[in-house]
This record gives C-alpha cells, sequence and structure tokens, in this order.
C-alpha cells in the first residue's frame, strides 16, 4: 500500500521534472560550468582593477601638477607691470549706437 502511494506521488514528479529538463535544454545549457572561465575572469578583472588604479593615480598626479602651474601662472601675473600693455593697446572710439530703422506700418487683409 505505501509502495503504491509513493508511485503516485514519485512517478508523475520525475516524469515531469524530465520533461521540463528536455524542454530547457532548447534554451538553456545545462552541463556543469567550466570553471576555467571564472578563474580567466577573475585575473582579467584583477588586472583591469590594477591597470585603472595606476591610470587614476597617473591622472591625480597630472591634475596637482597643472594645479601647481596654474598657481605659479597667477602668482606670475599679478607682479606682472600692466602699463606698458596699456601704453601698447591703441585706444578705442566708440561711434554713437545708430538707432534701428523704421518699422513698417501692419497690413490689414480686407
Amino acid at each position: 500500500m505505501f509502495c503504491k502511494g509513493f508511485f503516485k506521488r514519485v512517478v508523475p514528479f520525475l516524469l515531469t521534472f524530465a520533461a521540463g529538463l528536455f524542454i530547457a535544454s532548447f534554451f538553456v545549457t545545462i552541463a556543469a560550468p567550466n570553471l576555467s572561465n571564472f578563474r580567466r575572469n577573475r585575473e582579467y578583472r584583477k588586472s583591469e582593477m590594477q591597470r585603472l588604479r595606476l591610470e587614476n593615480r597617473d591622472l591625480r598626479d597630472s591634475v596637482d601638477r597643472l594645479r601647481r602651474e596654474n598657481e605659479e601662472l597667477r602668482r606670475q601675473s599679478m607682479s606682472w607691470d600692466h602699463s606698458d600693455i596699456r601704453e601698447a593697446v591703441p585706444p578705442v572710439v566708440l561711434e554713437p549706437p545708430q538707432p534701428p530703422p523704421p518699422s513698417r506700418a501692419p497690413r490689414f487683409v480686407r
């Protein structure tokens, strides 16, 4: 009696499970994953992270160098005597602004 009830419950489950695996095999690979790909991906990610860290450090150094250079150029520009520049530039003669041309009266449509 126990065996008959067991088979009534287990056999349909196993048949359904087998049919599900069969149908799923058309869409998904059911084989065990290849672990060498995981190791290769991990090594790639590690080398990529190291490359990005080095690039970030180089960029930070470059930004610091450019910031120092910018500050130095600002300090040098503050020490300039601007009187010789004013003498070299000719004075600008501004003409009075011209009034806009008169506008036409709007046309009325009959």
